[in-house]
């Protein structure tokens, strides 16, 4: 597709759709910002600002839409472009990719939110000076993507970091956590629905010597230190409304160090892992400039 052409672009997220149309993620001509209510509302919503944006700016070539998940990206599935079992109640088996086939009649290009984040982040961002990179948001739930996708058509299923197991806390031991699948999986526990469940209140509004703040930074150490030995991407990006600020980071960084116990080479020398783990480059528009770039180059995971 060429870089004139006119695309539209989707971030489809537990609390809001953030909706772009226009040539690049740096050339919007128009947006909006609509809330996640229902499936049907909330589709409905992003089907009309479109159509109503092709009136103003002409005829929208291709969509590209990030999502969160679970997501079925399998070829030739019956259910593929569909929400699969998600914690997010009343949307599993919802059809992303069908309202807009139906109503636009253009190809659209769906990858998770996190992945879509991942290739923006590797492209325009923060990891534009490194050739693979892992970007993690944290926020209503935790995921994790990876660009470039080396492995797309291999997988059973995209990335689901954000619910894997962690060794709880010493200080975090009786809380069941939330997530309806797993319990205390990473997402049941460090994500921001568990830290008000938990503590009644934000992270940021907790503050930095709260004993929220060495927790939720213990856990996500210990999915950055998986993700370094398993993985091994050349950066590692946190986003999300969690990780706001990036006050985090620093524990972040020492529970990654304790957990490597200098296994990893490149990250023992000075100011690696300071590099190595970092907040965006795009800050929170990571994931709408990645579904601009999933319209531009049709990379689905098909």
């Amino acid at each position: 597709m060429t870089a004139a052409a006119l695309v539209g672009a989707i971030e489809g997220g537990g609390t809001k759709f953030v909706c772009g149309v226009g040539h690049s993620a740096r050339r919007i001509l128009d947006q909006r910002v609509i809330p996640t209510t229902s499936p049907e509302a909330t589709l409905q919503a992003v089907a009309e600002f479109f159509a109503t944006a092709q009136t103003e700016h002409g005829r929208i070539d291709a969509f590209g839409l990030a999502s969160f998940g679970p997501l079925d990206l399998r070829a030739g599935s019956a259910t593929y472009g569909r929400l699969m079992a998600t914690p997010k109640p009343g949307w599993s088996g919802t059809d992303l990719v069908g309202i807009l086939t139906r109503r636009f009649a253009v190809p659209v290009y769906i990858d998770t939110d996190v992945s879509a984040a991942a290739l923006a982040e590797l492209q325009l961002g923060a990891g534009r000076d490194v050739r693979s990179l892992a970007y993690v948001t944290v926020g209503t739930g935790i995921g994790g993507g990876f660009a470039p996708n080396a492995w797309s058509g291999m997988q059973l299923l995209h990335p689901e970091v954000g619910h894997l197991r962690v060794h709880r806390h010493p200080r975090d031991l009786d809380f069941p956590g939330i997530c309806p699948f797993h319990g205390d999986c990473l997402e049941g526990l460090a994500s921001g629905p568990a830290i008000r469940a938990r503590w009644g209140a934000e992270l940021t509004q907790l503050g930095a010597s709260h004993a929220a703040a060495s927790i939720i930074a213990d856990y996500l150490g210990q999915l950055a230190a998986a993700i370094a030995l398993m993985m091994s991407p050349q950066r590692i990006v946190f986003g999300g409304g969690v990780m706001t600020g990036g006050a985090l980071l620093p524990q972040i960084r020492a529970v990654v160090r304790e957990q490597l116990h200098a296994y990893l080479g490149p990250l023992n020398d000075s100011g690696a892992l300071d590099r190595y783990i970092c907040g965006p480059g795009l800050g929170d528009r990571a994931g709408l400039a990645g579904a601009f770039l999933l319209a531009h180059t049709g990379t689905d995971v098909k």
